[in-house]
């Protein structure tokens, strides 16, 4: 099964679809090959537009849905050789986007070639970009699905709980003026940034006790803060991007409201991105649907792991109402980085729960 599987990771790993730029053809490319491996499948290939594409498989009556993303984040410049040639060093294969995650879609398609049974595949391009247009498109069709496995990641340990993600742009207005007078310590914009961050950042150690499934607090960043002309002008405007991480126990729409009300009248509020909590839904049902994802890994014989900080599209499958879990061979820790690799023995270890899972999927 191993070398069934390195094989189509080295050619997923070969197609180039980074994201950005997302340059992702629906014919040929990378969906090609997917669609030329699937012989026996339904095979239905959507483009969504701007390399948005997502390609849905089924064979048989399958009750839960397999989904993994196929675009990767850009390489860098400290990748020591190409990125889209894969190397098998000592117990790793290296290659952009190896572990995160077409190494999880290289152990499905030997899975699907190898072993009878039903099955039900959704690949998609769109996660890396925040412009997840495929999963959209997929959940507004009559699909019937109840249960869904999102390969990310996770040391092949089922995941049921993951942070919610939420990115803001704020506007602070000011007067500007000579700084020597008495108006500028309320009349500067950067000085109104800065007592809301000092404010916003006391509100988020406030919540340093809160737990939900393994996980504290409240995730808080402030990410970029510009303004100002000169030390001795009174900044007219400013601009701050923050983002935070909320459990699924605390209600993302609340603590909008308590960002916002940390700043002065007049300032401009814009929520620029955001990804619900896993599980997703009333803050109040989190502990009941955690328990609803447990279940469908012990029906899958799945070992349950942690709960994680990372986001992933299994809060919007959650959000539709489905039953998701996270689930997929390598560490998060080698995702994003330069010669990103995965271990051979994570491969191993996902291809042959797919492979026990499908075999048993049709009585």
């Amino acid at each position: 099964m191993q070398d069934a599987v390195l094989k189509h990771l080295a050619a997923l790993v070969s197609f180039d679809t980074r994201n950005p730029p997302r340059q992702i053809p629906a014919e040929g490319g990378l969906f090609g090959y997917l669609h030329e491996q699937l012989s026996d499948f339904q095979v239905e290939v959507t483009d969504h537009g701007d390399g948005a594409v997502s390609l849905f498989a089924v064979r048989g009556q399958p009750r839960v849905l397999f989904n993994v993303h196929m675009d990767t984040v850009p390489d860098s410049p400290a990748w020591t050789a190409d990125p889209h040639l894969l190397r098998v060093e000592g117990d790793r294969a290296i290659g952009l986007g190896a572990c995160d995650i077409k190494g999880a879609a290289a152990g499905l398609l030997a899975v699907a070639q190898s072993t009878p049974g039903d099955l039900a595949l959704l690949f998609s391009s769109d996660e890396e970009a925040n412009d997840p247009r495929c999963i959209a498109a997929f959940l507004q069709r009559d699909h019937g699905f109840k249960d869904v496995v999102v390969a990310e990641p996770t040391r092949c340990e089922a995941v049921l709980a993951h942070r919610g993600i939420s990115a803001v742009r704020m506007q602070f207005h000011g007067a500007a003026g000579h700084a020597s007078g008495p108006q500028a310590m309320q009349a500067s914009a950067l000085h109104q940034a800065m007592r809301w961050g000092v404010r916003s950042l006391e509100h988020v150690e406030a919540h340093a006790a809160q737990e939900f499934g393994g996980l504290k607090g409240l995730r808080f960043n402030i990410g970029r803060v510009e303004g100002g002309i000169k030390a001795n002008v009174i900044a007219p405007q400013a601009e701050v991007r923050f983002g935070f991480r909320p459990l699924p126990s605390l209600a993302m729409n609340e603590l909008h409201e308590q960002f916002r009300g940390f700043a002065e009248q007049g300032t401009d509020y814009e929520e620029t991105f955001r990804g619900p909590s896993l599980p997703a839904g009333d803050a109040r049902d989190a502990e009941n649907r955690r328990r609803d994802a447990q279940a469908l890994a012990e029906s899958l014989q799945l070992p349950i792991g942690n709960a994680v900080d990372f986001w992933t599209e299994a809060s919007l499958f959650s959000q539709a109402g489905m039953n998701a879990i996270v689930y997929g061979p390598g560490d998060i820790a080698q995702a994003h980085t330069a010669d990103e690799w995965v271990a051979l023995e994570q491969l191993q270890r996902y291809a042959d729960s797919i492979q026990r899972i499908v075999s048993t999927s049709t009585p």
